[in-house]
Parts: structure tokens; C-alpha cells; sequence
């Protein structure tokens, strides 16, 4: 037996390091390690609830959208305030165009370059990547000018990106015009130029009809940059690399008037199950924090204690009815019914493969939806309701939503006024929790047992899961 360190890793939102046990030239056993502490639960404690719209956007300057849904969703919650219709439907498309804007970036910033590694120049892919993402390469322009364009809409919706303000619990504080409308759409259209053209290579419509593994001979024999990462994909046999426990887990997003697209669940032994939150719980046995039983992050609190022996990570430990659960794009289609992906999880598991098509397919399925909510606003109707309700003052509730790396969740109890708990379980402290008290490891740790000692090859696994460690360590 040997050990290695991989970190700090770069092409990361945060710190992360990686210490992996190996066995000849496989890893054995694996510890995922966020060495950075934030502090952000505790910041919020004595604070007005609706201080958390200000800081929990801050948490992260790429998923800040997705932090300041759940904080609505969660002051919704605890006040019983509606939004408006208009209200919702502008707050789902400022959200999912940060969450497309994400999936670009994961692919062509974080995932995509390893395929140009030196380790490859071998192959027949590693020229035409290294001349696609390097400086200059069609690649490279195109995607940032598309991420910008996104970008640009959330800016005329929300004020800003990131850290908007403009999501409130009513609704949103900027109203749409007609001719706003028609700039938007426009916009949207160079997107989906750009996801059709340049990413998958196919119309959109004939990604979203994908139904079995045969069908992606069309995307393999493409021109598109799904077609270019899937003939990849087939040589490193991507498809058998990164098996993580096949249980997955999603929380619902892009509520609209009751009902969400995207439905939550547990998916596991080959079928959808009901999600009961009763059961979620935080294991902090091998984290820097004072020793406690797991409890419900309703009833969690956050203690540092850096120097606590047999710790070696700032992340806490999700677990779902004591075991743990894989989020994200993968677990969103899964429990959607999407029938290629759920054929290729049943067949072979969760895998770098399926993770990176199943956030191409949402990438589709994003241009329609965002398309579809700008074609429903209705411009003579409010976009905020006015508060009508009794201030708070005693009150415990949970705000959850989806952020591109998978499920999002943000619990506080209210007292007097003023919050006295907050606790947060981001998508990354799901995947890439450390032990639990019963020795079980997180994804990300399952998922590097038995991966060949190959620095990019256990890079290419990392990156599927594509971490936020300052999420995970807020």
C-alpha cells in the first residue's frame, strides 16, 4: 500500500485535495478533503430572516442564483407569502439561465480540457481539443460568448450577476417590457445557435428525444463538441469509470403556479422512489466540527473544532436514511424518467459518461423552457406581490431547490424576529462528503475506489461531479 495527495486542484471553484490509498496501480480507498472553513451558517445567526436575500447569494460567484432561490423558497415557506405568476416565471428563467450558463462552463472550462492532456497526445482527439479550447480556438471564443450572452439576460432581469437582490419571496423587483421580451428572445436565439451548432450538433428536439444507448450514434457521428467528447468517451470507456453507489438523489425546481418540472426523489435499485425529508440527516464524525450524533439539518448546528482528531474535512456528511446519495444533472433525469440515461445507469451505473450527457441533455431541455417561460409572461400583470401577511416573528422551514450540481437545501428556525438556526446542504457536500460514524464513504469517495493510479484519469472523475467547494464549506 501506498498514499498519494492530488490538490489543490486547479479549474475549481475553491480548495479541494484529494488522498487516495492505493493498491499497485489502483486506488484503494479514497478521502475527499475541503480544507477551507467559510463560516456562513454562523453569520446568519441573529439576523433578520430577510437578511439572508443579501448574504447567502455571497456564499458563491458562480451558483449565487441558485442560493438566493432557496433562501425565497424558504422565506415563502416560513411566511406563507405567494408569488406573483410573472414574478415566478422571470425567477426561473434568471435561474436557469445561470444554471445553462453552468453547464457550459463545467464542459468547456472544467471537464473538456483534460481531454487535451499531454497523457493523450497519442490519441487522435488530443490535437483538434487542444486547438478547439486553446486561446483563440473556435471553442473558446464561441462558449464564453454564448456564457456572456446568459449572463447578459440574467443582468437585465435581476440588476445583476452575481449577487442579484432582485428575487424576493413576492416575486422579482423588475418588471418586463414588450420590446425587452423581444431582446431577450433574441438573445436566447444566439444561445441556442450556439448549444445546437456547437455543443451537441443536432436540433435541440432531437437531443430531448434521445430513448435509447443506440441513438447517440448520431451525436458520436456529429460535428458537434458532443460528438467530439463522446468518441473520447468510448476509447477511455468512460461509461464503467466513476460507479458512485447509483443512489440519487433531487430536490423539485422551477416551480410555476404549484407545479415543478423537475420532480423530487430518491432513485435507487433501478427505480424512482418518494423522497422523505424526515429522513435526511449530517454525520459530522470525520469533520472539523464538535462531536454530535447525525441530525436533521432543521436541527443542526455549526461548531468548528479544527483540531478534532480524526477529522479531514470542513464538509459535513449528507446522508439519506443513513446512506449516502449521488445529486445532480444525472439524478434530475433519472428520476424524470429520461429512458437513454436511465438504460445506461441500469446497465453499467452512474458514470463520467452519464453525468456529462445527462447535463447535455438539461442544457437542451433549459433553451426550450426558458423559450416557453418568456412566451407565458404576462406584461399587464404584476411581477411582485405586495407583503400582506403578519411579520414573522417564531417559525422553522425548509427552502429547497435545484443549482446545477444537483440539490439544494436551506433549513432556519425563527425566534423572536430573528434567525437563531441556519444550516445549508449544497450539491457538492453531497458528493463529495467525507466517512460517516459508520466508516461508509461519500460519492466522490466510492467513485475513486478501483481507478487506475492515473492523475488525469482520477481528474476525470473529480470533474464529473464538477465541485463547488465554497458551496460545500459555507
Amino acid at each position: 500500500m501506498s498514499r498519494k495527495i492530488l490538490g489543490p486542484f486547479n479549474r475549481v471553484e475553491g480548495d479541494l485535495a484529494v488522498n487516495l490509498t492505493l493498491d499497485g496501480e489502483r486506488v484503494s480507498s479514497a478521502q475527499v478533503t475541503s480544507p477551507m472553513y467559510r463560516g456562513f451558517e454562523r453569520a446568519l445567526v441573529g439576523r433578520p430572516l430577510a437578511d439572508a436575500l443579501v448574504v447567502v447569494p455571497r456564499i458563491c460567484g458562480i451558483c449565487s442564483v441558485s442560493q438566493s432561490v432557496a433562501a425565497v423558497r424558504l422565506i415563502q415557506a416560513l411566511t406563507g407569502v405567494s408569488p406573483a405568476a410573472n414574478g415566478e416565471r422571470v425567477m426561473n428563467i434568471v435561474h436557469a439561465c445561470e444554471n445553462l450558463a453552468d453547464h457550459l462552463t463545467h464542459f468547456y472550462l472544467f471537464f473538456a480540457p483534460d481531454l487535451a492532456h499531454a497523457d493523450y497526445a497519442g490519441q487522435p482527439w488530443h490535437a483538434d481539443w487542444a486547438a478547439r479550447l486553446g486561446s483563440g480556438g473556435p471553442a473558446a471564443r464561441q462558449w464564453l460568448a454564448a456564457r456572456a450572452t446568459l449572463l447578459r439576460m440574467v443582468g437585465l432581469l435581476a440588476g445583476r450577476w452575481p449577487h442579484t437582490l432582485a428575487l424576493q419571496p413576492g416575486g422579482v423587483t423588475r418588471t418586463v417590457d414588450a420590446v425587452e421580451r423581444l431582446r431577450l428572445l433574441g438573445w436566447l436565439a444566439e444561445v441556442r445557435q450556439f448549444v445546437e451548432t456547437m455543443l451537441l450538433g443536432v436540433p435541440i428536439e432531437q437531443m430531448l428525444a434521445l430513448q435509447q444507448p443506440d441513438d447517440l450514434d448520431a451525436l458520436r457521428a456529429g460535428a458537434g463538441d458532443a460528438g467530439r467528447w463522446l468518441r473520447a468517451a468510448d476509447a477511455l470507456d468512460f461509461a464503467r469509470l466513476g460507479r458512485a453507489g447509483d443512489r440519487f438523489l433531487a430536490f423539485a425546481a422551477y416551480h410555476n403556479q404549484g407545479n415543478a418540472p423537475w420532480p423530487a426523489g430518491l432513485w435507487a435499485d433501478g427505480h424512482a422512489q418518494p423522497l422523505d425529508l424526515g429522513l435526511l440527516s449530517e454525520d459530522v464524525s470525520h469533520s472539523w466540527y464538535e462531536a454530535a450524533p447525525p441530525r436533521h439539518p432543521a436541527e443542526g448546528d455549526t461548531l468548528p473544532n479544527p483540531h478534532k482528531h480524526g477529522a479531514y474535512s470542513w464538509n459535513k456528511a449528507p446522508r439519506l436514511a443513513g446512506l449516502p446519495a449521488e445529486t445532480g444533472a444525472l439524478a434530475r433525469q433519472l428520476l424524470a424518467g429520461q429512458p437513454c440515461l436511465t438504460a445506461l445507469v441500469r446497465q453499467h451505473g452512474g458514470s463520467v459518461l452519464t453525468r456529462l450527457l445527462a447535463r447535455q441533455i438539461e442544457a437542451a431541455w433549459l433553451v426550450q423552457a426558458i423559450q416557453r417561460w418568456l412566451a407565458e409572461l404576462e406584461l399587464s400583470e404584476p411581477f411582485i406581490q405586495p407583503p400582506t401577511h403578519t411579520p414573522l416573528t417564531d417559525g422553522m422551514a425548509a427552502g429547497l431547490t435545484e443549482a446545477a450540481r444537483g440539490a439544494l437545501g436551506h433549513w432556519a428556525s425563527v425566534e423572536g424576529g430573528r434567525i437563531n438556526r441556519y444550516q445549508i446542504i449544497a450539491p457538492t457536500s453531497w458528493n463529495f462528503s467525507p466517512r460517516d460514524a459508520h466508516g461508509q464513504p461519500g460519492p466522490l469517495e466510492i467513485a475513486l475506489e478501483g481507478v487506475a493510479n492515473q492523475d488525469v484519469r482520477i481528474q476525470h472523475v473529480v470533474r464529473s461531479f464538477d465541485p463547488c467547494m465554497v458551496c460545500t464549506v459555507h
